[in-house]
């Protein structure tokens, strides 16, 4: 299979893939997403494209913060000011899943990580597909994310379908992620958010 790369321009044709159950690679505010929609046949060739054991959970991406009742309920107080704070931008929640959410994006711990890129182009897409997409790293399972359409083609090109070519943004790190374990705030990656700045949000409240 020979790997698509798409303009900025085209986004039309990215999202036409995706709905389609396709696998595109797009940039964000911090790395190339590997973008698939919550279905169980495009999730599984996502898993297979990474060479990624099952029994990961994928995080997902929005394209706006009332997006997020697609996959979650409603946001806990603490979350909600979290996401009105950082969102857009690189902190991921993890929050309890919809029913309906494929187990391969929950790993089957009934949570869901999800985030709003500050990437527009990238909230542009997830908006035309008009759905959360997925926003796990677009790279082989354990070699480095990709910050160019070039590196992505390197580990992933012949195995996706498309790489919209355009410029990631400028955060070096991962997106922080936090999760809520019986109410209680728990920093479970450190990412491109400062713990400062975290507490400072949740000292308001």
């Amino acid at each position: 299979m020979s790997t698509e790369l798409i303009k900025p321009s085209n986004i039309d044709r990215a999202a036409e893939l995706l709905r389609a159950g396709e696998l595109v690679a797009f940039p964000t505010d911090t790395f190339f997403a590997l973008g698939a929609v919550l279905s169980e046949e495009s999730l599984t060739a996502l898993f297979t494209a990474k060479g990624r054991m099952a029994g990961n959970p994928v995080p997902v991406l929005l394209s706006s913060a009332e997006q997020a009742n697609q996959v979650t309920k409603q946001l806990p107080e603490t979350a909600a000011a979290l996401a009105d704070a950082f969102w857009p931008g690189p902190l991921t929640l993890v929050l309890p899943a919809l029913q309906h959410i494929p187990h391969l994006v929950t790993a089957g711990t009934g949570n869901v990580g999800v985030r709003v890129p500050d990437h527009e182009l990238a909230r542009n897409l997830i908006s035309v597909v008009g759905s959360p997409v997925t926003g796990t790293s677009a790279n082989l399972s354990g070699n480095q994310p990709c910050k160019t359409a070039a590196e992505v083609l390197s580990q992933l090109g012949g195995v996706i379908t498309a790489v919209v070519d355009a410029p990631c943004g400028g955060h070096i790190e991962p997106s922080t992620v936090l999760g809520f374990s019986n109410g209680e705030l728990e920093l479970l990656r450190s990412g491109s958010i400062a713990d400062a700045e975290i507490r400072r949000v949740i000292s308001r409240l």
